[in-house]
């Protein structure tokens, strides 16, 4: 099947008027008519078939359903119940004909999420792949995004600046002028320097998007990015040069973002010279971000949130915040987590989702960064194998991330590690035996010489660390637990196979949805597992689902939609 072109643009609704709230009625009942029939007037609008009969059974009606892209009758026989029927044409007074009593437009893919997406950013399609960590959403799966008109986050968390500015400067070469790609701007409380000179990196090479993820508070590295290059056009609009989207969980953080930045911080800014006093100026009256990802239960950090409680509590605060400052612009609300199926892209957009956003299924595309290995064991999940373990970054907090547990033990032997850091002062209070059992199963290596690399690596990335470390025996012992943390997920990424138990994926529930939902059809194979692909198949099956459910609510007896994947290539406009 062909994607077609993109379809025009729809007029929005008339503007309503105030008007006293409706009483409640129920729906109106139905009059039998003296033969037992159904009651209709003869003038009753009626449908003459056209190629396509009309359909009152289960696969007539998902057939019917799968059409998203042409408008469908819902149709009324007496003794049959409510159909549908495609094509045709409606005329009036043949008493023989199915009655029209309703007509549903076309849907298109293009049309679930919020259109003003579309228009600030440049796309087609209301998507997003997201920014996996230390490269997994490579420069080429944001190249693929954008060419196909989505959008995609290169995953620089965890990287070096060098390898940040490379990646940066191979997509802003490829992309040059189009405005939908972008990087990820990861929060590094422990690292300030790091964050800032990151985004100093992001807004000097141009990169049109920033994704800020992780961020507790708002930081003058992310208000640097939001207010850098602002301006006001000849008509009085306010053009944004960086696009800030900030990825979320919680809705006190969503309010800081939603909110224009604080004024300590534009002051300390234009102190600095890192933006205007004109920039500064037209920064306190916007949002600093306009796009709000709300992250439910996910991969890699993750609050646990189901989609349905927290997307609404976001989407509340935005509204108080819009209405309290009076913003020219909408500040948009996208969904992320647990996406891996049709069902569940529809339901985000059920939800009032302006776009949504993929993480976990990307990890088994061919652009993707993960090893061939790690891809096949996460071909091989199925919705319960999923574990939470501590975190590398936030290990001495507790913090926890989702990864793949089937085929890995690393969930089990990074918790094993929690226990002991919680548990002891010191690596010289560990009893002989856990000491070493730590060095023959998890670290392959004596402790002392974990501390030596630590020790090596921290000297040329951050010296303060070690000198804690010389002071202070729980931090020297949380910094050589951390190796181990931190050295599982490089292991994953690089397919090191004598290592392969102890692979750190980060993966949640979605992956196994995902596996369920794509069994025995092409994306199976995974040289067919493109980005696009995933992408174009989850938005297509998403419109059947959403079309399903507006039937269903007219009595159309439809069921649960299926969607198996298939083969899709976008039209010529691309």
């Amino acid at each position: 099947m062909t994607v077609t072109p993109r379809p025009p643009r729809i007029a929005g609704p008339p503007e309503r008027r105030s008007r006293p709230a409706p009483a409640l009625r129920r729906p109106p009942a139905r009059r039998p008519h003296p033969d037992g029939s159904d009651s209709r007037p003869v003038t009753a609008p009626t449908w003459r078939p056209g190629p396509h009969p009309a359909a009152f059974t289960g696969p007539e009606l998902a057939a019917c359903v799968r059409a998203v892209r042409e408008p469908v009758h819902l149709l009324a026989v007496p003794g049959r119940g409510v159909g549908l029927g495609l094509g045709g044409d409606v005329g009036a007074g043949d008493p023989a004909a199915p009655v029209v009593v309703g007509i549903l437009p076309a849907l298109y893919p293009e049309w679930l999420g919020d259109r003003s997406f579309a228009a600030a950013h440049g796309v087609r399609f209301p998507y997003i792949a997201g920014e996996m960590a230390t490269g997994i959403a490579t420069t080429a799966m944001v190249t693929a995004m954008a060419r196909a008109r989505m959008l995609g986050f290169f995953g620089s968390g965890g990287l070096g600046l060098d390898r940040i500015e490379k990646a940066v400067v191979t997509l802003a070469d490829a992309l040059a002028g189009q405005p939908n790609w972008g990087v990820n701007l990861l929060h590094s409380p422990g690292d300030p320097a790091l964050e800032n000179t990151t985004a100093a990196l992001l807004l000097r090479h141009g990169v049109p998007c920033v994704s800020a993820s992780a961020f507790m508070s708002i930081t003058p590295a992310v208000v640097r990015c939001a207010a850098a290059g602002l301006r006001r056009t000849p008509d009085g609009r306010v053009e944004r040069r960086t696009r800030v989207f900030a990825k979320i969980s919680r809705p006190e953080v969503a309010e800081q973002f939603m909110s224009p930045p604080p004024g300590e911080i534009l002051r300390a800014l234009v102190d600095a010279g890192q933006i205007t006093a004109a920039e500064a100026e037209l920064a306190a009256g916007l949002p600093i971000a306009e796009d709000i990802t709300v992250e439910a239960d996910s991969a890699g950090h993750t609050d646990g949130r189901p989609m349905a409680i927290v997307v609404p509590a976001v989407q509340a605060v935005r509204d108080r915040v819009v209405a309290r400052f009076d913003y020219p612009r909408p500040v948009r609300v996208g969904a992320a987590g647990g996406l891996g199926t049709p069902q569940a892209v529809a339901a985000a957009f059920a939800l009032g989702a302006a776009y949504v956003l993929t993480g976990s299924v990307n990890q088994v595309s061919v652009e993707s960064g993960q090893s061939e290995d790690a891809k096949a064991m996460l071909a091989g999940a199925d919705l319960a194998d999923v574990a939470l373990a501590p975190a590398a970054d936030m290990f001495e907090l507790g913090a926890k991330v989702q990864v793949l547990r089937r085929g890995s033990m690393f969930a089990p032997r990074a918790g094993l590690l929690f226990e002991a850091y919680r548990r002891h002062d010191s690596l010289e209070q560990l009893a002989p035996e856990l000491r070493a059992k730590l060095e023959r199963d998890l670290f392959g290596m004596s402790l002392d010489d974990v501390w030596t690399r630590t020790a090596a690596y921290w000297v040329e990335r951050d010296p303060g660390q070690v000198e804690r470390a010389l002071h202070d025996a729980k931090h020297r012992m949380a910094l050589v637990f951390r190796w181990y943390l931190g050295n599982s997920g490089r292991w994953a990424l690089a397919g090191e196979q004598s290592r392969r138990t102890d692979y750190q994926i980060w993966c949640g529930p979605a992956m196994g949805a995902f596996n369920r939902w794509i069994s025995g059809s092409f994306l199976a194979q995974a040289a067919e597992r493109s980005v696009v692909q995933i992408a174009l198949n989850l938005l297509e099956g998403a419109a059947v689902v959403t079309r399903a459910h507006q039937v269903r609510s007219f009595g159309v007896p439809v069921g649960v939609a299926q969607f198996p994947p298939r083969r899709l290539v976008l039209g010529a406009d691309g």
